[in-house]
């Protein structure tokens, strides 16, 4: 059974919040997913009780506290400390990360296979490659934590802007002869303590950063 969310364990103290949760359960995915959810993980980036929660987003308490349960089930939020006030025990909570990846894997069967088109020029290949990066590493990075043993990767973000289509073309025929060669020169397939490790290498088109100035108007 996979778990939809990992949590770090430091003895008997309080696991730290993650950064990023990758979800792979379906159900947790699904209730994520749900806008008022949504809503209370986002104001439980700080510490509160069902009461302190409900003032934060504008809900009534029953209807808060109905969704930390649900939340709470699956694995999204998680308790921080309780308090008494009088005959009553206070929950205080908090979201179990700052944010969360959906990982294909949770589509079961209908997530991308890489393996139906390799077409190198294809963007569609492309993203069937990035989802399937996403549920490899988010699955390893949930066994590494598990396990309490970090996960050696390697990644490389950059821009750069082509004069033209030619370059463009040039620079991924150079690119791809690079990575080859490289592959060729590393890759040991006889080596009794060698572990095997994914290479993924990706150009695509950078989003714009801003909104383009309108055209002028003709005179």
């Amino acid at each position: 059974m996979i778990l939809g969310l990992t949590t770090f364990l430091v003895g008997d103290t309080m696991p730290a919040m993650l950064d990023i949760a990758v979800i792979e359960d379906p159900a947790t995915a699904e209730s994520l997913l749900d806008p008022v959810r949504m809503r209370l993980l986002e104001a439980l980036a700080e510490p509160a009780s069902a009461t302190m929660l409900a003032s934060r987003v504008g809900l009534p308490r029953q209807l808060v506290n109905y969704h930390l349960r649900t939340l709470e089930r699956h694995g999204l939020v998680e308790l921080e400390a309780e308090r008494r006030k009088g005959n009553v025990t206070e929950r205080v909570m908090r979201a179990s990360a700052g944010s969360y990846v959906i990982s294909p894997a949770a589509l079961t069967a209908l997530q991308p296979d890489p393996g139906r088109s390799t077409d190198q020029r294809s963007a569609v290949w492309l993203l069937a490659l990035a989802a399937r990066l996403v549920r490899d590493l988010g699955s390893l990075l949930a066994g590494a934590t598990r396990e309490r043993r970090t996960l050696s990767t390697f990644a490389l973000d950059a821009e750069v802007r082509f004069a033209s289509a030619a370059d463009r073309a040039a620079f991924a025929d150079e690119l791809g002869a690079a990575v080859t060669s490289l592959v060729s020169r590393y890759h040991d397939g006889a080596a009794p303590r060698g572990r095997t490790h994914h290479v993924l290498v990706a150009i695509h088109p950078s989003m714009p950063t801003h909104a383009p100035s309108p055209a002028p108007k003709e005179a």
